[in-house]
């Protein structure tokens, strides 16, 4: 049963085994049969009022998405506290069953399930992906069919990266020019860093109506997975500001929707209209979304210098009693969080934030700048969801090797990922009790499309589910072989253990591999040292 991933707490084969036919019947708590059925739609269980060759029963004792699971010649039993947990149990009966379960196809005959006894709870929370849809629009029915595999994989987090400089990617019918305007750019860069500037000169846009993002939402919870959207703010405006430029530092000026990479410094103004109209926003997405536990307002990579540079701002910043810009900052997003607390969600931001000035004490921080700055915000008493570039940027190459496709950087492999330490034993009890889990960020500047996103996903989003539910893992690798033919059934492009496919390689066009211009591991002792400063910066190329 060392093919099960991620690896439950206690897995005993118990002998014997048990005949699962399509259409058998499934018994017990009415929402726990639909999680564990939405787990296993191949089958098409039939649900009865009592016995049957699936059974399931409650046990508040067990805890938040906690199960067991026994399998012998009488049948199967599972147990759960809610309706995660038994979402969970059925995610690993379909690993018990050939991965011909992870096809779309119902079986012609019964499949044999091998006698074990499971029990299982997660390690962490909060185990995610980020999608930047951003600076490359991913398609709904691309974006459910992610929601998919994550969930195969016991991952239960989905932050959605909504809008940055090169794209507002949702409708807001209170500020309508947000998606008629900022849903697109008349060109992107083709470029790479320190090559001479080139632009392919082909639209590129997208946005997910108001019932798109609805209907991702619901998706989502019947596989056990949250939306967390993002609106980022105070930086990262320019698609905002070319559809409302009143709301900007400069108001008076007109901008694009940027058409290429890296860091602009158009900043949204902090005035009080603002905070306003930011809320408004704000409340149409948490809406569409059917609430939102959790909303991240950005905070990141802001350009302060048009705030100082402006007499109506620099006035503002005085009456508050704040000294500095960076003071300011801290202020305008505090404010927003207090807006989403009053409706009952929890802001998230980028570790700037936390380094430009207190939070309230909800707040939770992704300190992408390393585990250094992590501890910090831990020891500060903030709840902190582990996000390093070094190894959780998916974007960045799993090799230098030559055959690779183009990536912002490299290498970080999936041995990388595995043996990250999520909750590191060197930090106190205090500090460690902060981590709520960890999350692997995919930024789409060279993530063109859904197969790229494959490409970059997986495995390592595997490594990324054991690391975040199991632990550290001493035998991925061997576990691994037997959970690449469940993605080959799935339909997943994923990249090989030992190498990209043919179609998969970079070769000599566009998309060649440029080795050494970002190496993660000495990017990450940089930013390391970096993380006094507000300006810290993420490589965006």
């Amino acid at each position: 049963m060392t093919d099960l991933l991620p690896l439950p707490r206690v897995v005993d084969l118990t002998g014997g085994s048990f005949e699962l036919a399509p259409g058998a019947a499934i018994s017990g708590d009415g929402e726990l049969v639909d999680g564990l059925r939405a787990a296993l739609s191949v089958l098409d269980l039939r649900i009865v009022d009592g016995g049957g060759a699936v059974t399931v029963r409650r046990d508040p004792g067990l805890g938040a998405e906690a199960y067991t699971l026994t399998v012998d010649p009488g049948g199967v039993r599972v147990t759960a506290a809610d309706r995660a947990g038994a979402f969970y149990a059925g995610q690993t009966l379909r690993q018990l069953l050939p991965p011909d379960a992870y096809r779309s196809v119902r079986p012609r005959t019964p499949w044999t399930i091998p006698g074990v006894r499971v029990e299982d709870a997660p390690r962490c929370s909060w185990r995610g992906m980020h999608l930047d849809v951003a600076r490359h629009f991913l398609p709904k029915q691309d974006v459910l069919r992610h929601i998919d595999i994550m969930a195969a994989h016991k991952l239960n987090i989905l932050h959605l990266h909504l809008v940055d400089d090169q794209g507002w990617r949702v409708e807001s019918r209170a500020y309508p020019k947000l998606h008629e305007v900022g849903s697109h750019r008349p060109r992107t860069i083709s470029s790479y860093y320190g090559e001479e500037v080139t632009y392919d000169e082909v639209p590129h846009g997208g946005r997910y109506t108001l019932a798109d993002l609805a209907e991702i939402a619901e998706y989502a919870r019947s596989r056990s997975v949250t939306v967390v959207p993002e609106i980022d703010v105070p930086g990262h405006a320019s698609a905002l500001v070319a559809a409302y430029p009143q709301y900007g530092a400069r108001p008076q000026e007109t901008f694009p929707v940027l058409d290429r990479w890296g860091i602009s410094p158009t900043i949204l103004s902090p005035l009080p209209a603002t905070v306003d109209f930011l809320t408004t926003v704000l409340d149409e997405v948490a809406g569409a979304l059917g609430g939102a536990p959790f909303f991240h307002i950005g905070g990141d990579e802001c350009v302060l210098d048009d705030w100082a540079a402006s007499a109506e701002i620099d006035d503002y910043r005085r009456s508050l009693g704040l000294d500095t810009p960076a003071e300011l900052h801290a202020w305008f997003l505090r404010r927003l969080a207090d807006e989403l607390a009053g409706r009952g969600t929890r802001a998230v931001v980028w570790d700037e934030a936390f380094v430009s000035g207190e939070l309230r004490a909800d707040t939770v921080v992704m300190p992408w700048r390393g585990m250094g700055v992590a501890r910090r915000v831990a020891a500060a008493g903030y709840d902190v969801v582990i996000t390093p570039v070094f190894p959780l940027y998916f974007d960045y190459g799993e090799s230098d090797g030559a055959e690779e496709p183009l990536a912002i950087g490299a290498p970080t492999t999936l041995a990388d990922v595995a043996a990250f330490e999520v909750i590191p034993e060197s930090w106190t009890a205090a500090e460690r009790a902060r981590v709520l889990g960890a999350q692997a960020q995919h930024w789409s500047e060279r993530i063109p499309d859904a197969r790229t996103l494959d490409y970059r996903a997986w495995p390592r989003g595997a490594a990324l589910a054991e690391i975040t539910w199991h632990g550290r893992p001493a035998d991925l690798t061997g576990r691994l072989g037997a959970h690449l033919a469940r993605l080959d059934a799935l339909g997943v492009e994923y990249r090989p253990p030992q190498g990209p496919r043919p179609w998969q390689r970079g070769g000599i066009g566009r998309r060649r591999h440029r080795p050494g211009v970002v190496n993660v591991v000495e990017m990450m002792r940089h930013v390391e040292e970096m993380t006094n400063s507000a300006d810290s910066t993420r490589p965006s190329m």
